[in-house]
């Protein structure tokens, strides 16, 4: 069964489903498997150390697919940013048709990819953001509830009412992140109103990650309560997988004085880097979302994907079908 929505119908991919940006994971492995699935897989741009290494992770991936894919430039705060225009440009130059923006004042980027004909869907953890967005000329939203890995935004309102409160007023095609794993998830997101979703921590626990196994079984191993949110105090939320690293990092924040340079030893994203590539867990903050509690297995990306929507088909078929009288 071919799940047809407007995002489907959008970037020209056979099943809703997305594979998020996400640091030093979007590599040309995972989001290739992605595509040759039938969803969307997404290189993240600043993974690369380089505007020209990124041309190249682009030309590693079209040996791998001949299917659609996108490229994630997030923009964010920082005391030395990197060189976002270059890599915007490396983005345009290399014929990328599908860019996921997030992060801070996106427009000259958006303003720029537009202009070279570029689909553009950017990940909003608010609808006024993404209300914002659509008026900026994005083609679609990903939606970010609060169960979600990485920075949800200050208002805490989980997916299953943010999702429909976006969809009563964004007019573009609109993904749901945040929570989903499986086909009851799929099932649900297309209810609320969105028109596919968008995952990250689950594209973790596959085969193709490009990241160790002790951090695959670890997402298997926890729970739905195996994460810590984090920076709150400092109104940069974000939610990180639960590790000594993290607890750390609560337990400093929970001191009325407490400040970012208290904690910026322990939360450094090369730290990160190490905990994912060497399985050393507790080497750096490891990113993951409450969906962990919805993760029993490592599977292939083929398998996952062609088990969601087989379960998504199901629900909807049979167990919705049989709600109707």
């Amino acid at each position: 069964m071919t799940l047809k929505t407007r995002f489907t119908e959008l970037v020209g991919i056979e099943y809703p489903i997305v594979q998020g940006g996400m640091m030093w994971v979007g590599r040309a492995e995972l989001a290739a498997a992605v595509s040759n699935a039938g969803g969307l897989g997404i290189l993240t741009a600043l993974t690369q150390p380089s505007p020209d290494a990124l041309r190249e992770e682009i030309a590693r991936c079209r040996t791998m697919t001949d299917k659609p894919f996108g490229v994630n430039l997030t923009i964010l705060p920082s005391v030395k940013p990197p060189p976002y225009a270059e890599y915007r440009k490396a983005i345009i130059d290399s014929g990328i048709r599908i860019v996921e923006t997030a992060g801070h004042n996106p427009r000259e980027h958006v303003e720029d990819f537009k202009a070279h004909g570029i689909t553009v869907v950017h990940k909003c953890t608010a609808v006024r953001h993404a209300l914002s967005a659509e008026r900026m000329g994005v083609d679609a939203i990903s939606i970010d509830g609060f169960e979600c890995a990485g920075h949800p935004g200050e208002d805490d309102i989980p997916g299953l009412v943010l999702i429909p409160a976006a969809a009563d007023k964004v007019k573009i095609p609109m993904l749901a992140s945040g929570g989903f794993g499986d086909g009851r998830g799929l099932v649900a997101a297309l209810a609320l109103g969105a028109d596919g979703i968008n995952m990250g921590t689950r594209f973790c626990a596959t085969v193709e990650a490009p990241i160790h196994d002790k951090v695959k079984q670890l997402l298997v191993d926890n729970d739905e309560r195996g994460t810590n949110v984090i920076f709150k105090s400092l109104k940069n939320t974000a939610r990180v997988g639960k590790n000594s690293v993290s607890d750390q990092v609560v337990e400093i924040l929970r001191r009325p004085d407490a400040k970012f340079d208290d904690v910026a030893h322990l939360v450094k994203g090369a730290q990160g880097r190490v905990a994912l590539e060497t399985g050393d867990l507790d080497a750096g903050l490891i990113w993951a979302g409450q969906v962990q509690g919805l993760i029993h297995d490592i599977p292939t990306v083929a398998e996952m994907m062609q088990r969601i929507v087989d379960d998504a088909t199901r629900i909807i078929r049979e167990r919705l079908q049989g709600f109707a009288a």
